[in-house]
């Protein structure tokens, strides 16, 4: 097998600028890229299905969304620096391999169990995959050819945006041999295999020749500290908030705390640790990894509400909701393409413009869905999600570089992995928090909803020749019902104060589910209403930030973004 150093390496870059494979090769590497980022938001719009088939929890379905994201964050430097010792074409072959064979788990999970630690894996084997992608491009091409290299990854990040909750969707809706939600995650084995065999053929062996020792027990601890805050964010509510979910909040702190103890002997003894500690002492860097953070807390949090709400507050189809959000996907694949052009005379400039549009674009939502009410449309939603598409667009296809522009270039490497694992846990992180928002204000809220149509409901079913006592009992019991379906943990549970007692009259029937489905979209309304605050909060912070960062950043592709 061919072995190749860094590009840097006498005569290794001539060679390989001759090469004409190396375009075909960049095209598979971008397919696997294409399939680890596709499958972050095509779930989004398979969480109603999941939970009925599988009965799943909301925090099931957090998890499910949650722990890949964690997964693959805190995997992603190991990932690159296993490349880098063992040769990126063994580690990227490894991680494809398991990733499709993760992804046929989900396909095939027979319980949400199962299905939650098939994403576990799915997660890991992204992170030995997707930095051999970035790698890849920098050895397979030579310096003047990696900026089109570059933004031909960036435009695989808009299409990925782009096709995912479409794509999800139509495979939902197709209910290909009655297999429901499952084809989201089966499409990933045609195509994983047809890029294996690929880049059997198309892919140089290389390896670097001062590749950093690898930091397991740092990623061990790290991984048990970022457990400990996630998962009781997430399982704490369906588990009525026990004393252990308070426990594993509070060991976090000590847990992430002995990790930065570690980080930092590793530093002193410069023994190959997982965060170069030489980055924090620089501002820009340390502002940078906020921003990170903050940003990308608030992306899939916001579209985990949104499916939610559409889907089982206004009962659109996967479909339907995938259409929906096509404004946001063309904005921000439309933003991308010329953000990553712009950012080089703008600097943080297009960070700023970006960040202020998803501010807009949520406030304009928030004025949509509070006017509308229970008569929401698509339509109405377009302004506010091709403004938000556009501010995501100029946000996140140049935010590594533009931020990297205040570090040591000798550094760069190290920052821009530390920067991309900062933004998958903050992905983690924000779906976690805002669960418990989402789904305690769906509790709390339902109580107000159902008095507020208590006073129809009893007019209506006294013109329908109901005694007022009978009718009196019937609106307290469907008061109490509505609570309790709200404050359920499993949607497709019917609580026992749902069971209506006594004979049915087809008349009350139908005034009680009709009342019942306005509420539901009242009060899904209401809690995704007051839920975007969650995004507007953290993007407003963001939006102050971006002001504490260096004005210009270095040309496109002098930086390897998500490296490691």
């Amino acid at each position: 097998m061919k072995v190749e150093g860094e590009p840097r390496a006498a005569g290794a870059a001539g060679a390989l600028e001759g090469d004409p494979r190396r375009w075909r090769a960049l095209f598979v590497v971008l397919g696997a890229a294409f399939m680890v980022l596709l499958d972050i938001s095509i779930v989004n719009v398979a969480i109603p299905s999941i939970q009925r088939n599988l009965n799943a929890s909301f925090g099931q379905v957090q998890l499910v969304l949650a722990l890949y994201q964690l997964a693959y964050a805190v995997v992603l430097i190991t990932g690159g620096r296993l490349g880098d010792i063992y040769g990126r074409k063994l580690l990227f072959m490894v991680g494809m391999g398991g990733f499709v064979l993760a992804s046929l788990l989900c396909g095939v999970a027979q319980s949400p169990e199962m299905l939650i630690a098939s994403r576990v894996l799915q997660g890991l084997m992204a992170s030995l995959m997707y930095p051999q992608v970035l790698s890849v491009i920098q050895v397979l091409f030579p310096p003047h050819e990696r900026p089109q290299a570059f933004a031909a990854f960036g435009a695989v990040i808009g299409l990925a945006t782009i096709t995912g909750p479409l794509l999800g969707g139509i495979l939902i809706q197709l209910n290909v041999a009655g297999l429901d939600w499952r084809p989201i995650f089966l499409v990933n084995l045609p195509v994983g295999i047809i890029v294996l065999i690929a880049a059997s053929f198309l892919l140089h062996e290389s390896r670097s020749p001062t590749a950093p020792r690898l930091d397991l027990i740092g990623v061990l601890i790290v991984s048990a500290g970022l457990f400990l805050l996630v998962w009781p964010l997430v399982e704490g509510r369906d588990a009525g908030w026990p004393a252990w979910a308070y426990i594993c909040l509070v060991a976090s702190v000590p847990v992430l705390f002995v990790f930065a103890l570690f980080e930092r002997g590793l530093n002193a003894r410069n023994a190959s640790p997982l965060l170069v500690y030489k980055l924090f002492h620089n501002r820009s860097f340390n502002v940078g990894s906020a921003v990170s953070f903050l940003f990308l807390a608030a992306i899939p949090a916001f579209f985990l509400t949104f499916s939610i709400f559409v889907q089982i507050g206004l009962g659109y189809s996967a479909l339907h909701t995938g259409l929906t959000t096509l404004p946001f996907s063309v904005g921000a694949f439309l933003a991308s393409i010329a953000s990553a052009r712009l950012a080089a005379r703008l600097g943080r400039t297009i960070l700023i413009v970006g960040t202020a549009l998803l501010v807009a674009g949520m406030g304009l939502l928030i004025l949509t869905v509070h006017g509308a009410g229970n008569g929401l449309t698509s339509y109405q939603i377009i302004p506010s999600f091709l403004i938000s598409g556009l501010g995501l667009g100029c946000v996140v296809a140049p935010l590594v570089n533009v931020i990297l522009a205040g570090v040591d270039p000798r550094d760069a490497g190290s920052a821009s992995g530390v920067l991309t694992t900062v933004q998958q846990v903050g992905g983690a992180v924000g779906v976690a928090v805002i669960g418990v928002i989402f789904f305690g204000l769906l509790a709390g809220h339902s109580t107000s909803v159902a008095r507020a149509y208590s006073p129809g409901l009893r007019r209506a079913l006294v013109g329908q020749h109901v005694p007022a006592p009978a009718a009196a009992g019937i609106v307290q019991q469907f008061q109490q019902c509505f609570h309790d379906r709200s404050s359920e943990k499993d949607p497709t549970v019917v609580p026992p104060s749902c069971r209506f007692a006594g004979p049915s009259n087809p008349a009350v029937s139908r005034i009680l589910a009709g009342t019942a489905v306005a509420a539901r979209e009242r009060n899904f309304s209401d809690s995704f209403d007051w839920s975007l605050l969650f995004n507007i909060g953290l993007w407003s912070a963001t939006l102050l930030l971006l002001f504490a960062l260096p004005h210009r950043s270095r040309a496109h592709g002098e930086a390897l973004p998500g490296g490691h």
